[in-house]
């Protein structure tokens, strides 16, 4: 049996002035059980003192799943692309509140 390796599909981090970071990466994967679109993702927005204030993934064992402070619930998943611009509104939505 062959395992194909994750390929690293983007990698894109990005500080704001204030010092918050939002960090995106997504691989392509074989598909399995656990992973059955082929892709691993991890979408986090972090404050400037180090806590994640929001994020996206699909860890082993929990599926698609939203962390919103230290609250973690599951989340649908459509496609990367449109978790990709639910993620954008919600950072924009969260430092339009924190300002």
């Amino acid at each position: 049996m062959t395992h194909r390796r994750a390929i690293l599909l983007f990698h894109k981090k990005f500080e704001y002035a204030d010092g918050d970071i939002v960090e995106a990466k997504a691989w392509a994967v074989a598909p399995s059980p656990a992973k059955p679109e082929g892709i691993k993702y991890s979408l986090v927005y972090i404050g400037k003192d180090g806590t994640r204030i929001l994020g996206y993934d699909n860890a082993e064992g929990k599926g698609h799943h939203q962390h919103l402070g230290a609250r973690e619930s599951p989340s649908e998943f459509i496609s990367l692309e449109r978790l990709i611009e639910r993620f954008t509104r919600e950072v924009a939505h969260l430092r339009r509140r924190m300002t």
